[in-house]
């Protein structure tokens, strides 16, 4: 009979326990607390991008031909070009490629004689006088042959008409060493060639 009463305890006790533990329980909490909300929209972070198969290597196609890009015009070589009495050298202040505002009156003149003849290539030169170093003075002739260039566009000029380069210090009007004869070198020189 005792065996009978201890199963008679013993099967309450198991269903208790059976009840409780098929129970849900509360969620674990810490004394940390959730940051307060933004108010700006929540992003979801994104999903890791799944590692790519590897591909067989085709064999290399040929690159296809822009449809709408023309073949880009090589310009004429310097020695083509030719001096015009219409065209006026502008000239710079020393280690400066800024047009100066006395200068922009021939430079209106020369664009309106290159807009009359519209069938001219142009080259500018750019000149420095013989202070620096030959490298400096290359990267210095090459600025204010641009200056002098985008002064011309900015006037309506075709960029596409207009080709430049530096000759730096090489190629001096004026060999004295002063500074009226240094301002003389630091120029930019126009050439003309029909088309």
């Amino acid at each position: 009979m005792q065996l009978r009463g201890h199963s008679l305890l013993i099967v309450p006790l198991l269903v208790s326990s059976l009840f409780l533990a098929g129970c849900p329980k509360k969620p674990a909490t810490s004394g940390v607390a959730a940051p307060p909300p933004t108010s700006g929209p929540v992003v979801a972070a994104p999903a890791p991008a799944p590692a790519p198969a590897p591909a067989p290597t085709p064999a290399p196609a040929p690159a296809p031909a822009p449809a709408t890009a023309a073949p880009a015009a090589t310009p004429p070589p310097p020695s083509q070009f030719s001096e015009n009495p219409n065209l006026k050298d502008i000239f710079f202040d020393f280690d400066k490629y800024d047009v100066r505002p006395v200068d922009t009156k021939t430079l209106d003149a020369n664009a309106a004689w290159l807009k009359q003849n519209a069938t001219h290539l142009l080259l500018i030169e750019g000149h420095c006088d013989e202070r620096g170093t030959n490298e400096y003075n290359l990267a210095l002739g090459e600025r204010r042959a641009k200056s002098t260039m985008n002064y011309l566009v900015a006037q309506g000029i075709q960029a596409s008409r207009i080709t430049i380069i530096s000759y730096g210090e090489e190629r001096p009007q004026c060999s004295d060493k002063s500074e009226d004869c240094w301002a003389k070198n630091r120029r930019s020189h126009f050439l003309v060639k029909a088309r």
